[in-house]
């Protein structure tokens, strides 16, 4: 279990190293996603901030959704932190996948995210 913990965590600091170097001053939108939600946020690494989060375990989406875990909960959530963003005046970000491969519930948040208006 720790080489696998270790592992995600490799993989998660190559790609923030990616990510830092073709930032420009754009927010990162950060994806976590557990055996059971999905999480993401917006985050401005220039000044160490928040901008905007939606996550499956809200109480407004957890009616509508059947399980936090599934392509539907993160089309969701990548649509719900789309309005969210747009509504600060963010439509440019960077898509930090995190140490998980761009597939499943990580890829169909992105492209919620992307049809609610955000560009990366």
């Amino acid at each position: 279990m720790a080489n696998a913990r270790q592992a995600l965590e490799r993989r998660k600091a190559r790609v923030r190293r990616a990510l830092r170097t073709a930032a420009n001053g754009r927010p990162r939108l950060s994806v976590f996603r557990s055996s059971k939600h999905i999480y993401a946020q917006l985050i401005d690494d220039a000044k160490g901030e928040t901008i905007a989060a939606a996550s499956s375990i809200e109480k407004d989406l957890r009616g509508s959704l059947k399980t936090g875990a599934d392509v539907e909960a993160a089309a969701a959530i990548g649509k719900l932190l789309a309005e969210r963003a747009i509504a600060k005046g963010v439509k440019d970000v960077l898509f930090d996948r995190g140490g998980y491969l761009f597939h499943g519930r990580v890829k169909a948040l992105a492209d919620a995210a992307r049809e609610g208006g955000l560009n990366f």
